[in-house]
């Protein structure tokens, strides 16, 4: 089943607002009169990539502490 562009909408919405202490992001609804439904994809394929790279880096950070 393919989500709507609605769902995509509110899968990002719910992406950005993962963590504690950040203001949280409302998207318009208004977008989806110019946001295919690729683009949104996209956007989720994106964030995602961030996350994982952050999520890398704070634990290449925290290995540093495993040598003491």
């Amino acid at each position: 089943m393919e989500s709507t562009k609605e769902q995509l909408i509110l899968d990002i919405e719910n992406l950005l607002n993962r963590y504690d202490g950040v203001s949280p992001t409302h998207i318009n609804p208004e977008l989806l009169q110019f946001l295919d439904r690729q683009t949104l994809l996209s956007i989720i394929d994106s964030i995602l990539r961030q996350q994982e790279k952050t999520n890398e880096s704070n634990v290449e950070w925290l290995e540093q502490f495993k040598q003491y």
